[in-house]
This record gives structure tokens, sequence and C-alpha cells, in this order.
């Protein structure tokens, strides 16, 4: 009975890009580092930012809320890169601030609306209803299509 318990619930890290919160998958999150040092790749599609030295891998960087279509986000003292695996790679994604682990129950998520203002549906898992607000889960798999997964194979 135990392991039902562990298997209706999902952690998700929460982060923020603009004024929304959004979540991935915390078994998808290698590690969360501050935002500094990415060298700029030269003919890389606009949301690539370049690569960063992480403990001597290079890690392409990805601005996820010019991914998302929402512009390009200020870097601050709070702005991190959560590195995660994107298939057989891992990859770093720009994000105005790391806040937390949540452990949200599954019956807590539902499908993406129809239509979403800020986000293209295939990038989203999911939403979750917490509290007073709604925390939208990103599907890591959708956010890069084939060309893009080779443009960052190319520059690691």
């Amino acid at each position: 009975m135990e392991n039902q318990k562990i298997m209706d619930r999902m952690k998700v890290i929460a982060f923020r890009l603009k004024d929304q919160e959004y979540g991935v998958d915390v078994n998808q999150v290698n590690s969360i580092e501050r935002l500094h040092g990415v060298t700029k790749v030269p003919k890389t599609v606009d949301f690539i930012k370049g690569i960063i030295n992480l403990r001597g891998e290079v890690t392409p960087v990805i601005n996820l809320a010019e991914r998302f279509g929402m512009g390009e986000s200020e870097s601050t003292e709070n702005s991190r890169i959560i590195i995660v695996n994107l298939g057989q790679m891992q990859a770093g994604l720009i994000v105005d601030s790391a806040n937390d682990v949540i452990d949200i129950p599954t019956d807590m998520i539902e499908p993406p609306p129809q239509i979403l203002h800020e986000v293209h549906e295939e990038f989203v898992h999911g939403v979750a209803k917490l509290d007073n607000s709604l925390l939208v889960i990103v599907n890591l798999n959708k956010i890069l299509g084939e060309n893009e997964i080779e443009q960052l194979k190319e520059i690691q």
C-alpha cells in the first residue's frame, strides 16, 4: 500500500518564467546552477544561448522563455540554469528563478487546456492546481525538435 501512495505523487522542481510558475519532473533534473559563464556559439537558433563548462562537461544552454515564445528574460541574481536530461543528452535551461521541490498528487494534475496563452500546448505535460495558483508542468521530451537536438549535439 505504501508503494501505491508513492506512485500517486509526482515530484517536480518548481521554477518561474516571467510571472508564471512551471515545473519539471525531478527525475529529469541533474542539478540547479547559478547563471554565469555562458559562451555564445555562432549560427544557432536564438533560444540556444550557448554552452557552459559544467564540471568538465560541455553543456548547451537554452533560454526557456525564448523557446516558449515569451521573449528573453533579463538575468538577475535569482536567475538559474536547471541542468536536465533531454533524451540522450544533457542541457541547461535558463529560468528566472528555481523555487523548490513540490510533491503533487497525480490526481491534481489535469491535461493541458485546449488553449494556452503563454506556452504552446505541445510543451505541456499537464497543469496542477495548487492553492490559489496553477503550476504548468513542462514536457521536456517535447521542448526541442529533431533539428534542434542535432544542433545541440554538434555544439557539445
